[in-house]
């Protein structure tokens, strides 16, 4: 049933193969791409734009830089940590020029979890923002990193702009504090040294691991996942032929928000867009949406790649409402659910309806999509070309369509295994190729797909399942709700009792009244949460995606149970 059910659906979109050898590795799309849109816009950050010309002499200055002045070898690991501005393509690109493999470094982790990471890795040189070079000056002796290059956000402007921007983030806004790194060089020096230098381009095969991507590590130790060239060529190839007609060559102008050094935004700004010559406009801090506003008012965008709290955010922003979304005709959700109520409030501001897709890290990341086309709000659409579905109960037995279970997912983008932990590997994918995504869904008729929640966050209230993401669609439709979440919680008569949190927008008030008589008007009885806590701010990840797992730990230590 599964090879053809797609297919006979949707003959045009799923049907159309994508052929993953189609290019040898990465570096053959980059090279063809820098080619074709030389002139182009590829990436632009305060108010700089380098072109794909520009992005491939830059990268190979560093790639000759790494293999001239460095012992770093073909296939060593290199840390990436930072934050979304120009020279994230041009280190990440020339890294792998020169043979290395790109490990994906959040720019807001703690120390503890940089030493993990490196360690974890076997990483031998990181790159990273001044900012944050204190914390490496800690880390870096208890690890194997042995080059280290720093840079500031400003080092890819114009000599006096660089300067200005370095010396107000140094000095008044205070965001660079001291460090010691005596072995540090810095990125512009290192570009300097490599330019003109000629060096051996690197020629992976493309069942090589191009990036190690951490797993956010929300539920237990962060683990490696390894993706080859094969997997990252497939989804971009995937993406594009979802695109279709939808986007065209050198033309479109794209909103990069989320961080580059996630899997959602690197694959699709870095890998994908360089197939089409997108324009991407870097969204350094999208926390700070005054700025973020400022920066969207001086693009016709086209589109715009984003999740459900910050659709939430800018929706609410008086100034954001007041550009001009003429241009806007595609809008992606991904990295959490996206609410109804959420994509009926983005459509109203924008005009543009958004189309939501799944992924996880494990699959480069994208595995089903929405067809522009034909959006189904609720589904995360179909799956993408040359990729299989299905959906298995807890004893691996296929269910039938419209039945309930944790759905898995093969094809050419399921990454080739966890680094270094075969055990873990063999948890969760299997010897023919399917993964195990962790999430609960099912199969409509039409052939679209619907997520019901995440396996682990799954509530059991007297043997019923209840989802905390269908509480959370529900609650998000109550007017003054600005963020919510529901968890489970102990509970002696039940096994667990619902409780939910919510962020109430500024100027509004809301009581606990209100909440439960909104889902007790919407909700079979042992759907409707115990407990309501109000709160100011909600904690997320680094994508702002919000911690289900960080609430119920700070209620079972209420209890005395962790």
């Amino acid at each position: 049933m599964t090879e053809n059910f797609w297919k006979d659906k949707y003959p045009v979109g799923v049907a159309a193969e994508i052929n993953p050898d189609q290019y040898p590795n990465i570096l053959a799309v980059l090279k063809e791409s820098c080619q074709r849109f030389a002139d182009k816009p590829a990436f632009s950050n305060l108010g700089k734009t380098l072109t794909y010309g520009e992005i491939y002499t830059l990268s190979g200055d560093f790639a000759a830089y790494l293999q001239k002045h460095t012992d770093l070898k073909p296939g060593d690991r290199i840390a990436v940590q930072l934050p979304n501005v120009l020279q994230y393509p041009v280190v990440v690109f020339g890294a792998m020029r020169a043979g290395l493999v790109v490990v994906n470094t959040n720019p807001l982790y703690t120390a503890r979890e940089m030493e993990h990471q490196f360690n974890d890795s076997g990483a031998k040189a990181l790159i990273c923002l001044a900012n944050m070079a204190h914390l490496a000056e800690q880390v870096v002796p208890k690890t194997g990193v042995k080059t280290v290059i720093v840079t500031e956000v400003g080092d890819m402007l114009p000599t006096f702009k660089r300067l200005l921007v370095n010396a107000v983030i140094k000095h008044v806004k205070k965001m660079v504090p001291a460090y010691n790194l005596p072995q540090a060089v810095k990125l512009n020096d290192a570009l300097a040294k490599g330019r003109g230098q000629s060096f051996s381009e690197a020629s992976p095969s493309n069942g090589d691991v191009a990036v190690l991507q951490y797993t956010g590590g929300t539920t237990g130790v962060a683990k490696g996942a390894m993706l080859t060239h094969r997997n990252l060529v497939a989804n971009m190839l995937q993406v594009k032929e979802l695109m279709g007609a939808n986007l065209n060559e050198g033309c479109e102008v794209l909103i990069a928000p989320l961080p580059l050094y996630h899997i959602y935004a690197f694959t699709f700004h870095c890998m994908a867009m360089m197939l089409i010559g997108g324009h991407n406009i870097l969204l350094t801090n999208p926390r700070d949406l005054s700025a973020v506003v400022k920066d969207l008012a001086k693009y016709r965008f086209t589109g715009f790649v984003g999740l459900n709290t910050l659709f939430v955010a800018l929706c609410n922003n008086e100034d954001f409402r007041k550009l001009d979304f003429s241009s806007l005709k595609l809008t992606v959700s991904g990295g959490m659910a996206l609410q109804l109520a959420t994509a009926e409030r983005w459509k109203e501001v924008t005009g543009c309806a958004i189309c939501e897709g799944f992924g996880m890290t494990e699959t480069s990341p994208v595995a089903t999509v929405n067809p522009f086309s034909a959006i189904q709000l609720g589904t995360i659409g179909i799956p993408v070309p040359s990729t299989l579905c299905r959906i298995i109960n807890d004893d691996g037995q296929e269910l039938a369509i419209g039945e309930i279970g944790e759905l898995c997912v093969k094809g050419p983008q399921v990454m080739k295994g966890y680094w270094q932990r075969q055990e873990a590997t063999d948890e969760i994918l299997d010897a023919d190729g399917w993964l195990k995504t962790g999430d609960i869904g099912l199969i409509q008729e039409d052939g679209y797909l619907r997520i019901v929640d995440r396996k682990k966050d799954m509530i059991l209230v007297s043997g019923f399942n209840v989802y905390p993401n269908e509480l959370e669609d529900v609650l998000a439709t109550l007017p003054g709700v600005l963020q919510c979440a529901a968890i489970g919680i102990p509970d002696e008569k039940s096994g667990e009792a619902i409780k939910v949190f919510v962020v109430v927008k500024p100027g509004e008030s809301l009581t606990k009244e209100q909440v439960m008589e909104h889902m007790r008007a919407n909700l079979t009885g042992y759907k409707v949460p115990r407990a309501v806590e109000f709160r100011d701010v909600l904690p997320t990840t680094n994508v702002g995606k919000i911690l289900r797992r960080e609430l119920r730990d700070e209620e079972l230590k209420k209890l005395g149970k962790k």
